[in-house]
């Protein structure tokens, strides 16, 4: 097959992230194809204002801050091993997995 697959991993939480892209690491290195990541790219930050009070304190304000932490894994010489092996596998629930071929 010998094609290159990028799988993007989000997540709020940075740890969930790391320890998703080190199954995948993992397991596609026991396939036998060569892995290229993680990639950290960008942080995401939103900051969200928030008046404390509804009428009468106008300055006192509260900030809340939701952080996207992302990684790229880039995957070369694959075989239907390495596909039939990053199909079974079990990722949390709070990463979300997008994968192009």
């Amino acid at each position: 097959m010998s094609q290159r697959i990028r799988i993007k991993l989000k997540s709020y939480d940075h740890n969930l992230v790391d320890k998703s892209a080190e199954k995948i690491v993992k397991t596609v290195k026991l396939t036998g194809a060569v892995v290229n990541g993680p990639i950290p790219l960008p942080t995401n930050k939103k900051i969200y204002t928030v008046n404390r009070a509804t009428f009468v304190n106008k300055k006192a304000r509260e900030q809340f801050q939701l952080c996207t932490f992302k990684r790229l894994l880039d995957i070369y010489s694959t075989s239907t091993k390495t596909i039939d092996a990053l199909m079974k596998l079990e990722l949390p629930s709070g990463v979300e997995v997008e994968i192009k071929v």
